[in-house]
């Protein structure tokens, strides 16, 4: 018997590690280094079938065929609703139950098929310039804490005993861009933001939320890698936190401590001082150098046996005598699943401006513009899986206003980069959109319906053949670039998909997807015949069909639509093209997956500018991973939408109609401009989030109006209480409008001067959130928020990195965001006899 992980509370000693069976003594040193990478082979010795231990579920089951998207991680956060994020990691976790369940119980387990689920991203996002960053739940400790608890809790259940899914909290510690850089980059943080703004999400999601995993990061501090890092995963996880729990490296981060880092000589002395440290499992091959690291006496076998003893547990626990066995493969992509994706990303989309009450748009005639109105991409975000029945935002317009809605492109979404060709250049039949034939048994070509456009994510599915034909029709004169493409390959992907491009009869491409990019150029002054074919063999990927065309071309189409409108409905934003996880995108404004520019890419403010120059109003919805700033361009009303999901062309357009008040917060600072921020790759957090900032932002953290009015009566507080104590807080808030809605009410502390000498590139604490709950009032209803402030939310660190509550006067402002923004009031408390000092 394999004893289960115990975990200790914070402060507490960590709990003994579990004990490593007989059978597993007896393998050779070979044999057990074999279970500690995350490909690891079958060990009949221990009846253990093979098993990958990388499995994603960022925001629903990724990478492993049709699975319910729910909005990207940025977006959960967005909705500022814990109790809603439990549901949705009580979802994937199901979803991942239900296929691995579809399998018998000792078959063997490629990538992503797996139950050890490497997520949530609980990295705090201190710059927007970081494409990671939407897999990320903001910018603050406490706000990415009870999400992420939240989260780790809806994936491993109520028995941690038998977890329904393994959650793994990743990337300790400090990882959150550049990009560039990322497997060799040394970052030089205080003692003070380590403390104060680095840690306190790893520390909540495993003294509180009991995540059963965590992922070191690719990032040296202070010059030793992380992952071979024992003052992190020995001293503070371990020790401090009392975790007991597996440690799994980032995805050849223990490589890298030899080949980027150099902080060691080669492989088995990497994986020597990585296991050393702490790191029990290794996604890459340096463990399998760790026999030679037992010859050489870089390590002992015995300290093998104790990461291999924590690995055995976690696949005990998930697979003998549990109760989730019983899932069955039906319960993935249900009504129930999707409703839920829906009500998030209702809950999730943010009214950012709407001045003159434009929205709700009633009895208007509506356009639709934008690249991101009518792209799978932007739904799913990164890290995602086959969304089923995805819904665009033109989708969900036109459901929602009426299927005569018109639409153009507008623009792409930067200077260089690829869009989808969009269905108003498409059509075969005298119908929008490309004719589809699929290959027959019989060899033979049948038809199988039309599609608007190409733009489709395939999965491990039985191979076929499809081919779609019809004309291309340019909106104008100029040269166009077409490009057939799929996402570049992850990992363990030789096969791909060949596909071929006719046009004019002509074979322009004949080649596979993947890792390449597939191009052609044709001239845009006549309709032009096309025919695209895909031999669809390999695994889960995507099938585009792309252009970049000219700029004044879609311009002009776009004020040709803009007449026949009343309102202007502008999807612009970014895509997980341009931001994300080492991309090889090189367009003005981007650099390798990260931003050097945080405003909206001029093709798109252009085209912003353009529309509004007709004298028309334009709705401005805002789709990206990070804050964007639309600069001086001002919307009649601007929504961001984050990535939402597949439901989210639904829930943005219930919002639009007036269906749904908006009712999501940022979980981010939107600047004015890049000129506000401090060098990308310094990790200090001097002017960096809403805590730090002490200049005017575009929309604070927090920000989110309704289309109701909530007003605030005096906070009730506990007016003094002791230190190291809880403090009672409750407020009274009235709906004053005349529609029924969400308020997020927020509490944000100021707690007094410590009186250290600060230095300039000291931070100066502006604020802290320490509080927010949702209330739902109808027109006229009161209700009451009520918070218990933690007595570790009204410490403060200092530059040594202790943590400290000071007696004195505490101000504290609740209300509907940030003070100065929207109704709220002040109120303060006292604390009492003499500061007390806190554990790390």
């Amino acid at each position: 018997m394999i004893p289960f992980l115990l975990l200790a509370a914070a402060g507490q000693a960590a709990a003994p590690a579990p004990a490593l069976p007989e059978a597993a003594r007896k393998l050779t040193v070979e044999q057990k280094a074999a279970q500690l990478v995350n490909e690891a082979p079958a060990e009949p010795a221990l009846d253990l079938p093979a098993y990958d231990w990388w499995s994603e579920g960022l925001h629903g089951i990724a990478r492993n065929g049709p699975s319910t998207v729910f909005p990207q991680a940025m977006g959960m956060a967005a909705t500022w609703d814990p109790a809603l994020i439990q549901k949705v990691g009580d979802v994937v976790a199901t979803e991942a139950r239900a296929k691995f369940n579809s399998q018998p119980l000792n078959a063997d387990r490629g990538l992503y098929q797996g139950l050890t689920i490497w997520s949530p991203n609980i990295n705090i996002f201190r710059d927007p310039r970081w494409g990671r960053g939407q897999e990320t739940y903001g910018e603050d400790p406490f706000l990415t804490s009870r999400i992420g608890i939240a989260f780790v809790r809806g994936l491993q259940g109520p028995d941690l005993k038998h977890p329904k899914v393994v959650a793994t909290v990743k990337h300790l510690a400090v990882h959150s861009g550049p990009e560039g850089g990322r497997d060799s980059f040394d970052v030089m943080v205080s003692p003070r933001d380590l403390e104060a703004t680095y840690l306190p999400a790893f520390r909540a999601t495993i003294t509180e939320g009991q995540a059963l995993s965590l992922m070191c990061a690719y990032n040296a501090i202070h010059g030793t890698p992380v992952c071979a890092n024992p003052m992190l995963l020995t001293e503070r996880l371990r020790r401090d936190w009392g975790f007991n729990g597996l440690v799994v490296s980032d995805c050849d981060a223990v490589g890298n401590i030899w080949m980027f880092h150099h902080a060691q000589p080669d492989a088995p002395a990497a994986a020597a001082a990585a296991l050393r440290a702490g790191t029990d499992l290794n996604c890459g091959k340096a463990y399998l150098s760790l026999p030679q690291a037992v010859t050489r006496g870089l390590i002992s076998e015995g300290e093998i046996d104790t990461a291999l003893a924590r690995a055995l547990a976690v696949r005990r626990m998930l697979t003998v005598d549990s109760p989730w066995n019983r899932i069955k493969p039906n319960q993935l992509g249900t009504a129930a699943n999707r409703a839920l994706a829906l009500e998030t990303a209702r809950k999730g989309i943010i009214l950012l401006d709407n001045p003159n009450d434009l929205l709700p748009l009633k009895g208007k005639r509506i356009a639709v513009f934008g690249a991101n109105a009518d792209d799978l991409g932007v739904l799913e975000g990164n890290y995602h899986g086959t969304a089923i029945n995805p819904v665009t935002p033109l989708e969900g317009i036109r459901a929602k206003f009426g299927r005569d809605i018109r639409y153009a492109q507008g623009s792409v979404l930067a200077e260089g980069a690829f869009v989808g060709v969009p269905e108003t250049a498409l059509s075969s039949n005298g119908k929008t959109g490309l004719t589809v034939e699929t290959m027959g048994a019989n060899g033979q070509w049948a038809a199988s319906g039309q599609d608007r456009r190409i733009d489709f994510n395939y999965t491990k599915t039985a191979p076929f053949q499809r081919r779609w034909t019809g004309t291309l029709t340019p909106p104008g004169p100029g040269q166009y670039r077409l490009r057939l493409d799929g996402p570049a390959c992850w990992h363990a992907c030789p096969a791909h998909d060949a596909v071929k491009l006719y046009v004019d009869d002509q074979l322009v491409i004949d080649d596979v997807i993947g890792g390449k990019k597939l191009e052609t150029t044709i001239d845009g002054t006549a309709p032009r015949r096309i025919r695209v074919e895909i031999d669809h063999k390999g695994g889960d990927e995507g099938f585009r069909l792309q252009w970049l065309p000219p700029a004044e071309a879609l311009q002009a189409e776009a004020l040709k639509v803009a007449g026949d409108a009343d309102v202007l409905v502008a999807i612009v934003g970014l895509s997980p093209d341009l931001e994300g996880e080492a991309l090889g995108v090189s367009v003005p404004g981007f650099a390798g997956g990260d931003r050097t520019d945080i405003v909206l890419p001029e093709m798109q403010r252009k085209l912003l500018a353009a529309l509004q120059a007709t004298g028309k109003p334009v709705v401005a919805v805002v789709v990206s991973g990070s804050a964007v700033s639309l600069g001086d361009i001002k919307p009649a009303a601007t929504l961001a939408a984050f990535y939402p999901g597949a439901e989210g062309g639904t829930a943005l357009a219930e919002i639009l109609a007036g269906d749904v008040n908006p009712s999501g917060r940022l979980p981010v600072t939107i600047y004015q401009s890049t000129a506000d921020l401090p060098a990308f790759a310094d990790y200090g957090m001097k002017e960096r989030t809403y805590r730090y900032f002490t200049g005017k932002p575009a929309w604070g953290f927090g920000h989110g109006l309704s289309y109701t009015r909530f007003d605030y009566g005096q906070p009730t507080v506990t007016a003094s209480v002791a230190a190291g104590q809880p403090v009672e807080v409750a407020v009274q808030l009235r709906n004053t409008g005349a529609r029924a809605g969400e308020e997020v009410t927020q509490a944000y502390l100021v707690p007094p001067a410590t009186g250290e000498t600060l230095v300039m590139t000291d931070p100066v604490l502006q604020r802290q959130l320490v509080g927010f709950t949702r209330v739902a009032l109808k027109p006229g209803q009161a209700g009451t928020a009520r918070f218990t402030i933690d007595p570790r939310l009204m410490s403060q660190v200092w530059r040594d990195g202790s943590r400290r509550i000071l007696p004195g006067t505490y101000k504290l402002y609740i209300g509907g965001g940030q003070p100065g923004d929207g109704a709220g009031q002040w109120t303060q408390f006292t604390v009492t006899g003499n500061a007390q000092d806190l554990p790390k």
